[in-house]
């Protein structure tokens, strides 16, 4: 019996047995022609049982890579792309820097000072006002919802202070509007019980009063 553990090693599981076996039939071939020709087959053969890769960008230099890593890169065709080496398969990428940053308030986050610095360089008074409006407004948002109650202006000018050293002030009222929950249990008539209800039927129906009793009818 022919058990996997007596086989060589499955390079590419995605692929399975019979690619791999096409592969290593197409590294016996001594003819370069014949070599490529069967090579290209391979790679046809490969996107059709795995029809999913071609949603991806450039699923063709994904087929080649995976061709050259089951031969170990080892086979000698030509590829419409550049040829991966095991050196740069093995290679491990350079670890990303963590991004650093420390605004000097939670509530505004690291992209408003940002903002401000960009509203520093201008030079024209009406566009350094309208940048001082909107950051006015974003603030007084960014507070609202930091901390969940109204803020008022005088409060928003000194934090503009400390980030701004004193260079950008705002000139409108920035509006947040607050909504806030209805109480339970009411509606839009007010509290309950406030109004009278009429009901009944027929010759034995009356006026409810306020007190929940009937009154008889008068004839």
């Amino acid at each position: 019996m022919d058990y996997n553990t007596s086989r060589n090693h499955l390079a590419l599981r995605e692929y399975g047995r019979h690619i791999q076996r096409m592969v290593e039939y197409v590294m016996t071939i001594e003819e370069p022609e014949k070599r490529q020709k069967n090579a290209q087959v391979v790679i046809e053969t490969m996107g059709i049982l795995n029809p999913q890769l071609k949603n991806v960008e450039d699923y063709k230099q994904k087929f080649w890579d995976h061709l050259f890593e089951i031969s170990d890169y080892t086979l000698d065709v030509k590829s419409p792309y550049p040829v991966p080496t095991r050196e740069e398969a093995k290679a491990r990428p350079k670890p990303l820097p963590y991004p650093k940053r420390h605004p000097r308030y939670s509530h505004l986050g690291k992209n408003l000072e940002l903002v401000i610095n960009k509203a520093l360089e201008v030079e024209d008074a009406d566009k350094k006002l309208g940048f001082a409006n909107a950051i006015a407004y974003y603030m007084k948002l960014a507070y609202n919802n930091w901390h969940k109650e109204l803020v008022a202006d005088d409060v928003i000018q000194s934090e503009m202070n400390a980030l701004t050293n004193g260079q950008l002030t705002f000139t409108n009222t920035p509006f947040v509007k607050a909504y806030r929950m209805q109480p339970e249990g009411r509606g839009n008539f007010g509290k309950r019980g406030k109004f009278q209800q009429r009901g009944g039927s027929g010759g034995g129906g009356g006026r409810r009063d306020m007190r929940g009793g009937f009154k008889k009818k008068r004839y």
